[in-house]
């Protein structure tokens, strides 16, 4: 039988197949083979009793995560606030260089509206070629064409603690489905109110991971194949990249680099052409024996 692992907690797999949810065990030669089986991972599983069972293969990934560890997410919501904490563009642009190299969309979204204008932010992440979602879940402004981009798919939510992650999907689902905490005024961030990394079955079709805070989604930044591909992680460098004079450009600040000239000229956001020289000289001294291995 297959199934989808919707919570991995204390050495149990909790296998939705259907309207039913098995508690699972895993066998001891996922431990062998260095493989364990993660949240979204589609499986096969025999059953060992009325509610429980047994994983017995983990069916082939097309993404995978392992801060959080979470597999086969399509899409990945980076979520930011007006304030406490306000947004950071080098935390959202790590954000999606993770997503994309990961094979997953990322998908840019602004909560608390109510609180100011998000219109400058909008523009340069709709202009470096990702969706954008201002919304607020505390009225529910946004939410309904918000709702639209989540429907068939497996998405999952991250950010710092405080922007309204479990707020967002409280509101998506109707009901306080997920613990939700205020923000610390003294610490200035929220309190991690998110446990555990689980799965949700929308109402309206799909599932919604929430994931334990934005410091458990990290680069992986052992990976040299990462190093290599640093700038295809960056759309808006597309359309310029192979116009520089010299192919080995890394382009931070060669004569007759394109990008940038093209950050000069306004073309790329002088933000999103920072965050892209802040992680190129987190990964340049990786060498290339260093790739991790595919999980």
């Amino acid at each position: 039988m297959t199934g989808i692992i919707v919570k991995a907690l204390s050495g149990f797999y909790y296998v939705a197949d259907g309207d039913m949810i098995f508690e699972c065990k895993a066998r001891g030669n996922f431990r062998k083979s260095g493989v364990s089986p993660l949240v979204g991972d589609s499986v096969e599983y025999e059953k060992t009793g009325e509610k429980s069972g047994i994983v017995n293969k983990i069916l082939p990934r097309h993404s995978c995560l392992m801060r959080p560890p979470v597999a086969n997410i399509d899409k990945l919501f980076i979520v930011s606030a007006y304030s406490s904490p306000a947004p950071s563009a080098s935390v959202i642009d790590k954000m999606t260089v993770i997503a994309r190299f990961n094979g997953i969309e990322p998908i840019i979204v602004f909560n608390k509206s109510d609180m100011g204008d998000f219109s400058a932010w909008k523009n340069i992440y709709e202009k470096s070629g990702f969706k954008v979602y201002v919304i607020c879940a505390e009225n529910g402004d946004g939410i309904e064409e918000f709702k639209n981009e989540l429907k068939g798919c497996v998405s999952a939510f991250t950010g710092n603690s405080g922007v309204g992650k479990s707020s967002i999907l409280n509101r998506i689902f109707g009901e306080n489905l997920i613990a939700t905490g205020e923000v610390s005024d003294k610490l200035g961030r929220g309190r991690h109110t998110t446990r555990h990394t689980e799965l949700y079955g929308l109402p309206f079709g799909g599932f919604v991971v929430d994931t334990p805070g934005f410091s458990s989604l990290e680069l992986e930044f052992g990976d040299a194949e990462l190093k290599e591909r640093l700038v295809d992680c960056f759309p808006d460098f597309e359309p310029f990249s192979s116009q520089c004079r010299f192919t080995s450009c890394t382009h931070i600040k060669e004569n007759g680099c394109a990008v940038c000239e093209a950050v000069k000229k306004g073309e790329i956001a002088e933000s999103r052409h920072q965050s892209y020289i802040e992680l190129f000289e987190q990964l340049k001294n990786i060498k290339p024996w260093e790739s991790k291995k595919k999980r």
